[in-house]
């Protein structure tokens, strides 16, 4: 949770880190639960303080200057009447979904928001800020003017957040359902192609830092972040290049390899892979459990510092991930935080 004192006056601890929701499956049958849809994109915290506008990722670092049309939230939470806040929410790229496809014309998109990730330049900033828009959807209220509510119930912070009705161009407060069932709720993020369901305790105070029962995630897709330790040369048309990336995720008693992914990949993120790899090149393989000789043989072996983010089709029975494929670089996740969720 961070050390202690408050940060900027808001009563909350320094070194916040968001509460986070343990997989599935949903709590259908019980009752004091509410659904929210989950958002594939990216955590974050922004404060609203007198001095401006702060935008924090999940690992704690500052991501303000990458999404510079989200400051303006700070102007509608004061519109509103509020001072200073501190929101607890997901920024998310809206990409067009096929014509095809059930739901709504937009929808939100991880591989439109990776265009935005780990970009430094101004110019670049401004320049995507204009291709590729981002929205914040803020889903949680931690202090208002000064007062942390961490300790109040889900349901009183949800109807503080929804009091300032926080609706803009780049930012809105997601619906919460507190009357439908889970599986009606979940059948309509499959209808309108999202990521899935988080189902939250209405009595459930906000646990920072900790991924607790009083939060529960299913997701539509079966996806799974995986910390890379290595990587194997490319071949033939990838000769020179990243042929595939080697993946595990933490166990007890360490990194566990969980196979490897060779597809997904475009050149832009190979190029991005390669420059972030070099650096963390070892000379042991860092997985606990043991790597395939013909995935170890000609392995590349890296320090466990980045995190990755795959669809996939099942586990196999040797705790393998079939036929994973890429789908972006997860810079907002801690590696050791990294476990098996499906």
């Amino acid at each position: 949770m961070g050390g202690t004192g408050d940060t900027d006056g808001d009563g909350l601890p320094r070194g916040l880190r968001p509460m986070l929701a343990t997989a599935g499956p949903l709590p259908a049958a019980q009752p004091g639960w509410a659904f929210e849809m989950k958002w594939d994109g990216l955590r974050a915290i922004s404060y609203v303080t007198g001095a401006g506008f702060r935008l924090v990722s999940r690992t704690g670092r500052d991501i303000t200057h990458a999404y510079p049309e989200l400051a303006g939230l700070a102007a509608a939470v004061r519109a509103a009447g509020a001072e200073r806040a501190v929101l607890d929410g997901e920024i998310v790229a809206l990409a067009t979904a096929p014509a095809a496809a059930a739901g709504p014309a937009w929808r939100p998109s991880f591989e439109a928001l990776q265009q935005r990730m780990n970009i430094s330049s101004a110019d670049d900033v401004r320049l995507l800020a204009g291709r590729v828009p981002v929205t914040y959807l803020a889903f949680d209220l931690l202090s208002l003017n000064g007062h942390a509510l961490l300790d109040l119930p889900w349901a009183q912070r949800r109807g503080l957040l929804e009091e300032l009705r926080l609706t803009g161009d780049s930012w809105l407060t997601p619906p919460a359902f507190t009357t439908e069932t889970a599986q009606e709720v979940q059948a309509a993020s499959v209808q309108q192609g999202l990521e899935g369901v988080v189902a939250k305790r209405q009595a459930g105070r906000y646990e920072p830092g900790r991924r607790s029962a009083g939060w529960v995630k299913v997701k539509n897709v079966l996806r799974q972040e995986a910390v890379v330790g290595g990587w194997q040369p490319g071949e033939r048309g990838r000769s020179g290049q990243i042929g595939s990336l080697l993946i595990g995720v933490y166990e007890a008693s360490g990194l566990a390899y969980a196979g490897h992914v060779g597809t997904g990949f475009t050149r832009q993120t190979l190029d991005l892979l390669a420059r972030r790899l070099a650096p963390l090149r070892r000379a042991t393989s860092p997985f606990v459990t043991e790597v395939p000789p013909e995935h170890a043989r000609f392995a590349v072996w890296a320090e466990p510092a980045l995190v990755v983010e795959v669809a996939f089709t099942e586990w196999t029975t040797a705790g393998r991930l079939r036929a994973p494929s890429y789908k972006g670089l997860r810079d907002d996740k801690d590696p050791r935080e990294v476990v098996r969720e499906t």
